[in-house]
């Protein structure tokens, strides 16, 4: 079962290092065009030229991608791509587009397809879905923001420039842990926390290089202080990880940011007397948070969305923990709206219903049985054709629904979810398994197309710059390596 297209934009901002191999039971992403613009990055520019302008509609043409397949549209939160999508119009015909509409109408079954394609893509509107990790990272970047913490950050990174900057530092703490200290990126993410964490790491011994070297290091509070900001920060670095996957990470939004949450609102209690200006940043950033997602976790936000939502409960492994044994009024509008959401994707079904010859009425005799009646000329005028009668029928996806959420009840012997489906039979779940197959290989971030990004941006250095008529070539061989 091939994913929906799901096409993934972004910015050139985001630095992010390779992406791991999935393995065998993962669907992959592949990238299809690379198209260099020659024209500024800037807002003005995208929202003159929006997503349809932007050579989109030639590479799906390619590609025989229709449009109404493509469920979502996956960007960061730069204002340009905000304004290509504000003003995303769709295609205007063109004479071969029609020419084309006309012999396909020509053909009456490949017309009942495109109704049942259009009624299972064609219901939701082409949208444009924020990045999870890039608006996750919007939130951890309130610590840059505090006084009191950016005034510790300042000092942990003069800290590190000493270290690196030293050679005879650097060998001196090699030759104690093995390890260096990491420097923090404003571009990468959860590389604050890198920072912290592997300075906390190896304390002891950048305190002894530190006092040969005659520099000055933390204070015992500081040092104290450091450590609940890491505690602070490892859910975030730990979810960031997880949902910043090519493929397979939509079905874990609700969940890493219901985890979130009830991070964000236990800290203050567990810090809030040693370190009140932390446990104050803490409730900031939930009260940040819950703004920022209210289109994933408020069913009565106007930009809600179930679909992050409906990932999240056809995967079998933490439905059960995130969406069906939560009382929450909150959780359980999300169930139901994931339920509605899935019933409206579940394509109508075209059945041929024929016209019923009507039973001669007792006392009357037939036709055939008045051997003196005159035979007509044309006998198949005197009895009018009653043709088929085509009706679109939904499935009981409700039933396949309520079948499902029983079996969630009962341990599953599968350690993902596409091995759970996958060993569903085509009969069991006739509606539900192709839908929860789509949803379960979207990626729930763009950082696909920064590592696009960052693999052109070294691909077309000046040390390579006799590779650049190669360009698209050469990407596509680095990042479908292994396809």
């Amino acid at each position: 079962m091939l994913p929906l297209p799901i096409l993934v934009l972004g910015t050139p901002t985001t630095r992010l290092p390779p992406c791991r191999a999935p393995d065998s039971t993962q669907q992959q992403h592949l990238r299809l065009r690379l198209v260099t613009r020659v024209a500024t990055h800037l807002r003005r520019t995208m929202a003159a030229k929006p997503i349809n302008g932007l050579g989109g509609r030639k590479r799906r043409e390619d590609w025989g991608i229709p449009q109404h397949k493509i469920l979502t549209v996956i960007t960061d939160n730069g204002s340009n791509m905000i304004a290509a999508f504000k003003s995303n119009e769709p295609d205007q015909p063109t004479s071969s587009d029609i020419e084309d509409e006309s012999i396909e109408r020509s053909d009456p079954e490949d017309s009942e397809v495109a109704v049942i394609e259009h009624q299972r893509f064609g219901a939701i509107d082409i949208s444009r879905t924020p990045c999870v990790v890039h608006t996750l990272q919007l939130v951890v970047n309130m610590i840059q923001k505090d006084t009191s913490v950016n005034r510790l950050l300042s000092k942990v990174r003069g800290l590190v420039k000493l270290f690196r900057k030293s050679s005879v530092a650097t060998e001196r703490l090699l030759q104690l842990c093995q390890l260096t200290l990491v420097k923090d990126c404003p571009t990468r993410w959860s590389s604050t926390y890198q920072m912290i964490s592997r300075l906390l790491q190896i304390k002891d011994s950048v305190v002894q290089v530190a006092d040969g070297m005659s520099w000055d290091y933390l204070l015992s509070s500081e040092w104290h202080k450091l450590s609940a900001l890491r505690d602070l920060l490892i859910p975030f670095a730990e979810h960031t990880q997880l949902l910043q996957s090519d493929t397979q990470s939509l079905f874990l939004v609700v969940p890493a940011l219901l985890d979130l949450q009830g991070h964000l609102s236990e800290f203050p209690h567990a810090q809030g007397s040693s370190f009140k200006d932390l446990a104050s940043l803490a409730i900031k950033m939930k009260s940040n948070m819950d703004k920022r997602f209210s289109c994933f976790l408020d069913h009565t936000d106007s930009k809600f969305s179930p679909l992050a939502a409906a990932a999240c409960f056809l995967d079998p492994t933490v439905a059960p923990e995130a969406l069906l044994e939560n009382d929450d009024e909150q959780i359980e509008a999300l169930l139901r709206r994931s339920e509605d959401y899935i019933a409206q994707l579940v394509p109508p079904v075209v059945r041929e219903e024929e016209a019923e010859d009507v039973e001669p009425e007792e006392g009357e005799e037939s036709k055939e049985e008045q051997p003196h009646n005159k035979r007509p000329r044309f006998r198949f005028l005197s009895k009018p054709s009653r043709p088929s009668k085509s009706t679109l029928s939904k499935p009981c996806v409700k039933e396949e629904i309520k079948k499902f959420k029983e079996q969630l009840s009962q341990p599953t012997n599968q350690e993902t979810a596409l091995e759970f489906w996958a060993a569903q039979g085509d009969s069991v779940y006739l509606s539900l398994k192709p839908i929860a197959l789509d949803l379960l290989a979207m990626p729930a971030s763009q950082a696909f197309a920064e590592r696009v990004f960052s693999i052109t941006g070294d691909l077309s250095r000046g040390r390579r710059n006799r590779a650049r008529v190669i360009l698209e070539r050469s990407a596509f061989l680095k990042l479908n390596r292994g396809q």
